[in-house]
């Protein structure tokens, strides 16, 4: 056989192809705007998407998504059966199942933002640091940080006392959002924090719902501010380099 011929042959073994990112859902109803990871339009490339059935946003953040994991497990050989060549989930608090899913399949695993705390505090000066804002800093414990190797002093605020983003993305008490009203929600969450702690050099948000706002976030207050778009970006690049001309 020629290398001509060799190359004209296609290989099989997936259901199906050119989405190599598998995202694990939680089952939710909120408006999903372009920005957030459950919104397909986000991404400057193909993804599959697994919804989790009775993984509500309330059990996973406020109550420690509690007798979910074979479920997320489940899901996660689902979306490789499919075809998924690595998996991610659209909830930071799903940082606890890190290490589990990640031995329960056979290809690599992103499950939170916060994983990015640690990378991100390796390119700050001495004397800056990392700070997280999460959707429920109440609920985000250090079980949550330890699974992803955050250290538990790291500075973190929630948008639990804010009008609107908590209540529509947590507590389900609506299926229509003020975009505005949750965006001031997480400005106020860095207001706070950096009023906090005056030795933030970056931030880091926890929440996929967020990364609508990291502009606005970091435009008010002239930080870096990563999100889950800048950590799968990063994630799926590994997936599929760039192929550079002439080379």
């Amino acid at each position: 056989m020629t290398a001509a011929q060799s190359r004209s042959i296609a290989r099989g073994g997936k259901a199906l192809y050119g989405a190599p990112l598998g995202i694990l859902m939680l089952e939710a109803r909120f408006p999903r705007i372009p920005g957030d990871m459950g919104n397909a339009t986000t991404w400057p490339f193909p993804v599959l998407y697994h919804v989790v059935r009775g993984a509500s946003p309330e059990k996973v953040v406020l109550h420690g998504a509690r007798g979910l994991l074979p479920d997320f497990i489940d899901a996660a050989k689902d979306l490789v059966r499919l075809g998924a060549e690595a998996i991610t989930t659209n909830c930071g608090f799903l940082s606890l199942f890190q290490n589990e899913i990640a031995a329960a399949v056979s290809v690599p695993v992103a499950t939170s933002s916060l994983m990015q705390v640690r990378w991100v505090q390796a390119t700050l000066p001495p004397g800056k640091r990392v700070g997280v804002i999460t959707v429920s800093g109440s609920t985000l414990t250090p079980a949550h940080l330890d699974s992803v190797g955050v250290p538990r002093d790291t500075p973190v605020v929630g948008t639990e006392n804010g009008r609107e983003f908590f209540r529509v993305l947590i507590k389900a008490e609506k299926e229509d959002m003020d975009v505005e009203a949750a965006r001031q929600d997480i400005l106020d969450a860095g207001q706070e924090l950096l009023a906090r702690h005056t030795d933030i050099g970056a931030i880091v948000l926890e929440c996929t719902n967020m990364p609508p706002y990291s502009a606005s976030l970091q435009a008010r207050f002239g930080l870096p501010v990563y999100d889950i778009y800048t950590m799968i970006n990063w994630f799926h690049t590994g997936l599929r380099p760039r192929v550079f001309p002439g080379v």
